[in-house]
């Protein structure tokens, strides 16, 4: 965790600052230095230098490093790859925004949300975002604010393959419904499918054994979350057309207005230069056809 402080951030640079006058222009492990009399690196200085004085993005860029929340096992979105590091759509966008800080991916620590606590790690400072499946509304804009969205999504059901009752949210009347404690589908669910009987569980992959043994006989949250699930399980299907409208939003600092003002700005432009599409083509692109940016919400 980063406890964001201008005057630390002052005295760090004042130090190495003092250190490179002492140094006799020789290379420090992991430094930005040549041997050239310690000057610092020009991109290194300049990124900082665009941005506002004890702005985040300043703090950050000074820092060079970024703490990111987002899923572990959302496929296509947020998921944990052999090397251990996440792969998907909302890595990639978290990526673009961290690379536009001048942060690279050696900078970034993944930390991993789930929808129970993602509103409890901003506020706490555990991560300086959270891009992970996190739709937004006006319940969590009371806590947090919301850049984007960058993509809109909708609620949908899974069942296995060989279930030819459930077509709809309509016919999980009396039926077994897993999803996630605390998600936007649960309360959903239960104000507007009171006949279905709902199973909260922590995560959504928690959800795929108890659907296959027949202890609930659907999974129901975003459409792209369960067709990430389709597409890696040959005896799971997508029933229906998406019954809500989920906008997924970068979740971050309540008050930081400039940050979530600069974050837009940020997706803005990877919408017009084409780096969000190939985003989005190199991971859910793979199943899912390409959509259009949704227009960003500047609140």
């Amino acid at each position: 965790m980063r406890t964001r402080s201008a005057g630390l951030i002052a005295l760090i640079s004042a130090s190495a600052l003092a250190l490179a006058g002492c140094g006799g222009g020789g290379d420090e492990p992991g430094g930005n230095q040549t041997d050239t009399g310690g000057a610092t690196d020009s991109s290194e200085e300049s990124a900082v230098e665009e941005f506002p004085a004890g702005s985040t993005m300043a703090e950050l860029a000074q820092a060079g490093s970024i703490t990111i929340g987002t899923k572990f096992d959302q496929p296509l979105f947020g998921l944990v790859g052999p090397d251990g590091v996440p792969q998907g759509f909302d890595v990639e966008v978290a990526k673009i925004i961290a690379e536009n800080l001048g942060i690279d991916e050696d900078g970034i620590e993944w930390v991993e949300t789930i929808s129970a606590n993602r509103e409890t790690f901003i506020t706490n400072g555990d991560v300086d975002i959270v891009v992970a499946t996190y739709t937004i509304n006006d319940k969590r804009k009371e806590v947090i604010s919301f850049a984007g969205p960058y993509y809109l999504a909708g609620q949908s059901i899974l069942t296995l393959k060989s279930n030819t009752e459930i077509e709809g949210p309509d016919d999980l009347a009396g039926k077994k419904v897993c999803t996630v404690s605390g998600s936007t589908p649960e309360a959903n669910l239960l104000a507007n499918y009171p006949e279905a009987q709902v199973v909260p569980f922590g995560t959504y992959s928690e959800c795929i054994e108890p659907l296959r043994n027949g202890q609930v006989d659907a999974v129901s949250t975003d459409n792209v979350i369960l067709a990430g699930f389709a597409a890696d399980n040959d005896d799971l299907e997508v029933r229906g057309d998406p019954f809500t409208e989920e906008p997924y939003g970068i979740g971050l600092a309540k008050d930081d207005t400039d940050f979530r003002n600069w974050i837009n700005d940020v997706l803005e432009a990877s919408y017009e230069d084409g780096t969000w599409t190939e985003a989005w083509e190199a991971t859910a692109g793979t199943v899912l056809p390409t959509p259009e940016p949704p227009a960003v919400d500047r609140y």
